[in-house]
Parts: C-alpha cells; sequence; structure tokens
C-alpha cells in the first residue's frame, strides 16, 4: 500500500528526538511538508537537515516551550497568522515522573498547561482553514496509561485521559467536515524519555537501569521495547487518505502491552 502526502503539511509537537522525530521524518518521507516544534533549535536544525527534500516540499522549524504556555500561546498564534496546516501531530514532552501522593495542585496545573492547553489551543487554529478545505487529519499523542495507570506517572494519567476524552468529542464535531481525530495509545519505546523514567524508577528502586529495562522488555508480550520509526508508520497512515473513515478512536501501539480491551 502506497501512503502519499505529497502537498499536505503537517504540524509537528516535540520533534526534536524520540517519537516525534521519527513521525515528522516519515511524514516528511511520505511527501508532507513539516514544521517541527521544540526546545532545543540545535536539535531542530539537525532534524530539519535529515529530512528529505522534494519537488514541493518546504520543511521548517518552530522554536517553542510548551511549559510556558503565554509564550507558546503567542508564537503558535504568529505561526498560524501565516500558516495553514492539513495534519496536525499534537506532542509534548511529559511532565514530571511522581505518585499521587507525591503531587500537589500546582503540578496538576502545570501538567494541564502542558499536556491539554497547549493542545486544545493548536487544534483550534488548525481547525479554521481544515474545515474551509473540507480535508484534516488531527492525531493526539497519548499514552496507554489513560486506560492503565501507571503508578508513578500521576501527572500523565490524569491529563492525557481528559486529552483523548476530549478528541472523541472534538471527532463527532468535526468528522462532516472530512476532518478525522484520534489518539494513539502509546506503549515503550526506545526513546530519551523513556530511558528518563527508567534512570528515575531505578534510583527509587535502587536497582540498575539494565534491571529496570528487562523488567519493562518482560512486561510486553512482543518482549521487546519499540522502534520510534514503527510509530511514524501508523502516523503516516492515519495522515493519509487511507485512513477517512477512521476517527474518534483511540489506538494502542504497544506490542500487546495494553491487558483491557
Amino acid at each position: 500500500m502506497n501512503i502519499s502526502l505529497k502537498g499536505k503539511k503537517a504540524l509537528v509537537g516535540g520533534s526534536s528526538r524520540g517519537i516525534g522525530k521519527a513521525i515528522a521524518q516519515q511524514l516528511a518521507n511520505s511527501g508532507a511538508s513539516v514544521t517541527l516544534m521544540a526546545r532545543s533549535e540545535d536539535k531542530l536544525k539537525n532534524v530539519i537537515d535529515e529530512l528529505p527534500v522534494e519537488s514541493g516540499q518546504k520543511h521548517q522549524y518552530l522554536l517553542v516551550d510548551f511549559t510556558d504556555f503565554k509564550k507558546y500561546k503567542s508564537t503558535i498564534l504568529d505561526y498560524f497568522k501565516k500558516n495553514s496546516v492539513d495534519i496536525l501531530v499534537n506532542n509534548t514532552q511529559g511532565p514530571s515522573a511522581g505518585g499521587a501522593l507525591e503531587k500537589k495542585v500546582d503540578d496538576y496545573q502545570n501538567a494541564f498547561d502542558l499536556l491539554f492547553k497547549s493542545v486544545v489551543f493548536t487544534t483550534e487554529l488548525a481547525l479554521e482553514q481544515m474545515i474551509k478545505n473540507e480535508w484534516g487529519r488531527i492525531i493526539n499523542i497519548a499514552s496507554v496509561s489513560v486506560k492503565e495507570p501507571l503508578s508513578y506517572l500521576a501527572l500523565s494519567n490524569t491529563i492525557r485521559a481528559a486529552v483523548v476524552t476530549w478528541a472523541k468529542s472534538l471527532a463527532t464535531d468535526v468528522a462532516q467536515h472530512q476532518i478525522t481525530v484520534n489518539s494513539i495509545l502509546t506503549g515503550y519505546f526506545d526513546t530519551e524519555r523513556i530511558h528518563d523514567l527508567n534512570e528515575t524508577k531505578a534510583k527509587k528502586l535502587g536497582i540498575p537501569i539494565e534491571e529496570v529495562k528487562s523488567n519493562m522488555e518482560e512486561q510486553v508480550p512482543a518482549k521487546r521495547i519499540g522502534k520510534p520509526e514503527e510509530y511514524g508508520y501508523l502516523v503516516a497512515f492515519l495522515a493519509s487518505d487511507r485512513a477517512a473513515y477512521i476517527t474518534g478512536t483511540n489506538i494502542p501501539i504497544d506490542g500487546g502491552l495494553l491487558k483491557s480491551l
């Protein structure tokens, strides 16, 4: 099956590394023009240099810090004054790890700004032109923890659950405009983020990080951690015309990790 996104414009959050970078690479490989978003300009420039440039493709980047919603709001508003997108991939860095008893009200507010407000605001801006075009793809990067909460990710469990619920509601409202809204429930992938979480968990448990990783792999029926490029393949499919009848879904990509239906 050929996936062609030629002529489409994509905006990908958190795309200087890890899953976000893999998504940007696969969208570009499929012919889309990609705008990257992250806070490290050096890393963004490096990713831009790695993206393929065929006829008509134009890649660019936005320097943003999702943890500062006020500044992010200003930056993304300026972007949409001059640009429109066909494909929006809502992805940010995750909030700090920790259990429910460790987190305070302010922590939840900060996580809400990071994971929810930035997603909703960016989507509102993107939808204006998508509705006019009668075509669009909104893809939210969420987590398996919205279905089976992880004890050490209380903030992520809580706020990402709100995102996927909002996305389900939005999907119903915009389907008539041939706009799809889907959320991907992310399992364990070989990224810097998972390494950081494993390091935190190793220190807390007083065990080597290699043991944490081994235990993680053992939990997955596939007996391995996912490759970021595998994630990119799914997003490229959902962004294409091939997935026009898929909307309002929560799709796990986890090697069989989730035990619930």
